[in-house]
């Protein structure tokens, strides 16, 4: 996904120089998740001439903000910028709120301060005994979601009301220079992909939504050799159960790629399957797209795969020539292990343990 819209600095594009992997396990299911992370990691690492991992862990997190006040310390932070790329958990818990009410969301504070507008998340079918639909076959449901993490409704998420006031109002912000780079980032990669680009929107009803399929209409037009075309959200919410095979990338805003990223996560076996990469000009971090999952949390069940093949988009993006090789050898192990219907965790229908499925990726590799 590296041409997305941004690369690591050129010093570390450079073959053979180690990798400094800043790692946020956060809270919940995340350092057991993160954990599988690291091991398959190390193994690419053994078998790849010249690639080597200098991983560090820093606190982040509800778990963080207990103990200190804050989710998300400036050290931290400092230490995200600095890497070369950023792999986290999850972070959160339900249970742990601002004194307003809100819950944390630290991975939302780091998308907007260090500007990680791009939210990529692919979602592939595996075997066709992980999808809920009967019409299609492993390779069919073949997408990615491209959701814009700056703007949209998320915009006025800060904003301090007051419980008396009897009202409470969002903005839904869309600006042209966040259309536009929301955008060419989606094209760019539909032209990697099957040349299909789809905008999500509200157009009908919603004056932003206007605003945000005009832009998208004019950075098209750079674009000839991309089939662009448009769906009403409502209705992508039926035809991806329809026919999922009928797109290739779609591009949203922040709220609706929120909600759709967990209806296409429900294709393909749900969260456990669903990577991410939020990517910005100069930073990128890798996650999955779950939440902590704090009921399964110590069990030791969690499903790793998620986080796995977030690994593998963070290879991919470093962009050199061990760690693009290293992200198809990723990607292909966990294909090779799916293909055995015994190899599932509980989410999936199965009976494996995290440390188990990730021993069967790592077999495969």
């Amino acid at each position: 996904m590296n041409n997305t819209e941004t690369k690591p600095t050129e010093s570390a594009a450079i073959s053979g120089k180690a990798w400094n992997i800043a790692v946020l396990p956060g809270d919940g299911i995340g350092p057991e998740v993160v954990a599988s992370a690291l091991k398959v990691l190390r193994v690419i690492e053994s078998m790849t001439s010249g690639l080597h991992f200098n991983f560090q862990e820093y606190p982040v997190g509800a778990a963080e903000y207990l103990r200190n006040g804050d989710p998300l310390p400036e050290a931290s932070y400092a230490a995200c910028c600095s890497a070369d790329a950023v792999l986290l958990g999850a972070m959160g818990l339900p249970q742990v709120r601002w004194p307003d009410g809100r819950e944390l969301t630290p991975q939302i504070d780091l998308r907007e301060r260090m500007d990680l507008y791009a939210g990529i998340r692919p979602i592939k079918l595996f075997h066709a005994e992980d999808t809920p639909l009967k019409h299609v076959t492993a390779g069919q449901i073949d997408l990615v979601l491209v959701r814009e993490n700056c703007e949209g409704l998320f915009s006025s998420r800060l904003n301090h009301t007051h419980p008396a006031r009897g009202e409470v109002s969002d903005i839904l912000r869309i600006t042209r220079f966040g259309a536009e780079r929301i955008c060419r980032a989606a094209f760019r990669l539909a032209r990697q992909r099957r040349h299909k680009c789809t905008i999500v929107d509200k157009a009908n009803v919603l004056p932003s939504m206007v605003f945000f399929r005009s832009v998208f209409d004019q950075i098209a037009l750079e674009f000839p050799d991309v089939a662009a075309d448009h769906v009403y959200v409502d209705a992508v919410a039926l035809y991806l159960l329809q026919s999922p095979q009928a797109f290739d990338v779609l591009v949203t805003e922040n709220m609706f790629g929120d909600i759709l990223s967990d209806l296409t996560a429900g294709l393909v076996g749900g969260m456990g399957m669903a990577p991410s990469a939020d990517l910005g000009e100069d930073y990128g971090v890798f996650q999955p797209s779950h939440g902590t999952a704090p009921d399964i949390a110590g069990k030791g069940i969690a499903n790793p795969i998620a986080t796995i093949l977030s690994a593998a988009m963070m290879l991919e993006w470093l962009d050199t020539v061990e760690t693009r090789q290293g992200a198809h050898w990723i990607r292909k192990a966990v294909e090779l292990a799916l293909a055995d219907p015994a190899n599932r965790t509980p989410d999936l229908g199965g009976n494996l343990t995290t440390e188990q499925m990730t021993d069967k990726i790592i077999a495969a590799l």
